[in-house]
């Protein structure tokens, strides 16, 4: 069938529900032979539920994937990608039969796993297993924080529905239990959940380690419960979506009990559907089972015809428009409001806001621990920003994430949202999140709280514990989404808590992160000048790496440079010595100030040092080589001095390295210090060593 025969099939041609649910298992099962690699089981077992979501249910505009109410779908057993793929052809998305072919092939919009901002329809990049249910109650988060800012009665112009398919690997994934806990503690009503229970996995039969009784696990987290249902009957899964739409302040689990492999007389029920092509001969089997006589990748035209979406979405689209336009007769600040924040537009005065809080902090020059530097910028910044939902991971009084003008986020007894006095003394909704003990968990949904859009989720906790969410981290950075990340206690300066604390690789691991800018800033003006940058990475996310011990106020000439990632603070003349510069010592953090007392006392040794504070070292690699080059220049030794492992380092050519390569210890920061080599005596003998040499 020709890649244009969709779009001209007649409109007046119907097929019923099964052979529907049969396309998709053909496509499935065509796509992944072709490709010789993936996994037809799920998408053939969850078919007929993706006839009674999409079919009867879901409200979306195949013309246009990105309009703004329309309802979110999650497919969070990211592996049954061709279930997605299928749909998204069939009910007339920009995804002809030509890229079904090309599946998992290089260059095609159809990939493995699904990838948002690859294939149009595709809201989310559902790779490893949970997150994408955790996505999607960001998603219905955002939803819900929107509809209370924004709707006023009679004009209801947030309101749509998240939806998401997730199976036995999700529900084993730890994530899945952060997620729901929060799903139901925040009674995410229009969150609904479709659980393909077919009790098969890669390695077999899940029963002997998969016990959990689900239906139990979510009435305690406070979800409503419907099934287990017959996930092959349409008809009675999309009368049960109807009433999961119902509830009034629970969100709602499915349980849909499937045949993983539906219609393969030899595959259904066991692992070898899971994840390997059925085999030419078991599809031929498959479609005399089925009653599908067509060949691959050959759809009818009234199957096309009962899939077809277009006139639907353009239909409902039209009419919220006419909603729309009605809200902004009525309310024409708040409709600017809306639409500048769905398009991630900060306001036009952020960049006064930025110079602004930079410059007071320049002038204050308080010494402070860079975690209360952050919380003094964000006060400026959340003030501004209406958009900036913050959250912390049970450490808000350690991570410091709260603000004058971010209540706690709080919901009444009907799932309501609790309106505080903000700063002003104005009722608001809260922008503070307590996500509880859930590091992971709180990555994933700031995720999906950005992919929905209309705010700028940031959330906070220790920097070692990056390692619970680092996964979601890579995801935020897969995703070019612009999330912020708290992280504080950065070193072995947290003192008594001890090496299980004391981070050590993570400034150097998170580095390693493509897309991620990492800033460990020294002093208040640089933390402001963080966050500035990392609200502007409106395609990237940003990890602030902040201490829990004081550090002074560096003095510096301007302001200009900090946000190029690395910049000259101390010339070897500013502490009286008018040499030309024999060496240069690079710091980040804390130890922007041990460099500068290690540069004092050179001089008193003769040695002209100049003194780099590098607070990103993902921004200064993106720098023009002669900027680079200007700040570190060439034939000059260089010395680099951070609380971490070296190993990150020595791309700068660096000829020493006072780092730390081992674990920490328990005991008060000053000793730890001592201890382990952070002095200014230490870091100025390397110096002299370096230049013996």
């Amino acid at each position: 069938m020709a890649d244009t025969e969709q779009a001209q099939a007649p409109q007046t041609i119907s097929a019923n529900r099964a052979e529907m649910a049969n396309a998709i298992r053909a496509l499935a099962m065509d796509a992944v032979q072709a490709a010789n690699s993936g996994h037809p089981g799920a998408p053939m077992g969850m078919a007929d539920m993706a006839v009674a979501l999409w079919g009867q249910h879901l409200k979306h505009n195949p013309a246009n994937p990105h309009w703004f109410d329309r309802d979110r779908f999650v497919l969070s057993n990211g592996h049954a990608s061709m279930l997605l793929y299928s749909v998204l052809h069939l009910t007339g998305y920009k995804l002809p039969i030509a890229e079904l072919k090309k599946f998992r092939q290089f260059g095609s919009k159809t990939p493995g796993h699904p990838e948002v901002g690859v294939t149009p329809g595709v809201e989310t990049t559902t790779g490893p297993l949970g997150q994408g249910i955790t996505n999607a109650v960001g998603m219905a988060l955002a939803e819900k924080l929107l509809a209370k800012e924004f709707n006023r009665e009679g004009h209801d112009v947030v309101s749509h529905n998240t939806f998401t398919f997730l199976g036995d690997g999700c529900l084993m994934e730890g994530i899945s239990h952060e997620a729901a806990a929060l799903a139901g503690a925040w009674k995410l009503n229009k969150l609904i959940a479709l659980y393909d229970d077919n009790g098969i996995s890669i390695d077999g039969p899940v029963a002997p380690w998969f016990i959990d009784n689900t239906a139990l696990r979510f009435v305690a987290y406070g979800w409503n419960v419907l099934g287990p249902i017959d996930g092959h009957d349409a008809d009675l899964v999309a009368k049960t979506i109807a009433e999961a739409k119902t509830s009034a302040d629970k969100p709602t689990l499915i349980i849909c009990k499937t045949a993983i492999g539906q219609g393969s007389p030899n595959r259904a029920n066991t692992a070898k559907a899971h994840g390997e092509p059925l085999g030419a001969e078991e599809i031929l089997l498959t479609r005399v089972a089925l009653g599908w006589s067509h060949k691959p990748f050959s759809i009818p035209q009234d199957v096309y015809a009962a899939w077809d979406a277009k006139a639907a979405g353009a239909a409902a689209e039209a009419a919220w428009n006419d909603r729309f336009a009605a809200y902004k007769a009525a309310f024409p600040d708040l409709a600017k409001e809306l639409v500048r924040r769905m398009k991630g537009e900060l306001p036009k005065n952020f960049a006064q806001v930025a110079v602004n809080a930079a410059v007071a902090a320049h002038t204050k020059a308080e010494t402070v621990a860079s975690r209360k530097a952050s919380q003094l910028a964000l006060e400026s910044f959340t003030a501004a920003l209406p958009e900036l939902l913050g959250g912390s991971a049970d450490l808000t009084g350690s991570n410091l994430t709260n603000t004058k003008s971010t209540p706690n986020l709080r919901f009444d007894f009907t799932g309501g949202v609790v309106q505080t006095p903000d700063a002003n003394g104005v009722m608001v909704g809260g922008r503070h999140i307590n996500y509880g003990v859930r590091e992971f968990g709180m990555a994933a949904i700031m995720n999906g709280i950005a992919l929905h859009g209309g705010f700028i989720p940031y959330g906070g906790t220790f920097l070692t514990f990056s390692d619970y969410s680092r996964n979601a981290i890579r995801m935020a950075a897969l995703m070019k989404l612009r999330v912020v990340h708290v992280f504080t206690h950065d070193s072995i300066g947290l003192g008594e808590d001890g090496p299980t604390h004391q981070s050590i690789e993570h400034a150097a691991s998170l580095r390693l992160i493509p897309n991620l800018d990492v800033w460990r800033p020294g002093d208040t003006a640089e933390t402001a000048v963080a966050w500035a940058v990392a609200l502007q990475n409106k395609s990237k996310p940003t990890a602030l790496l902040l201490s829990r011990q004081n550090i002074h106020y560096a003095p510096k000439a301007g302001l200009g440079d900090i946000s190029k990632g690395a910049y000259i603070l101390a010339e070897p003349s500013e502490v009286g010595l008018k040499k030309k510069t024999q060496a240069v010592l690079i710091a980040t953090g804390s130890e922007v100030q041990l460099a500068l007392k290690a540069q004092e006392l050179l001089a008193s040794r003769k040695i002209a040092v100049r003194v780099v504070s590098m607070p990103s070292t993902t921004t200064f690699d993106q720098q023009s080589a002669a900027y680079k080059a200007a700040v570190l220049p060439v034939g000059v030794p260089r010395i680099a001095v951070e609380m971490g492992v070296s190993a990150g380092w020595w791309k700068y050519g660096c000829a020493a390295v006072v780092g730390i390569d081992s674990y920490g210890e328990s005991a008060p920061a000053p000793v730890l210090f001592q201890h382990f080599g952070f002095t200014p005596e230490n870091v100025a003998d390397t110096v002299e060593k370096v230049l013996r040499k």
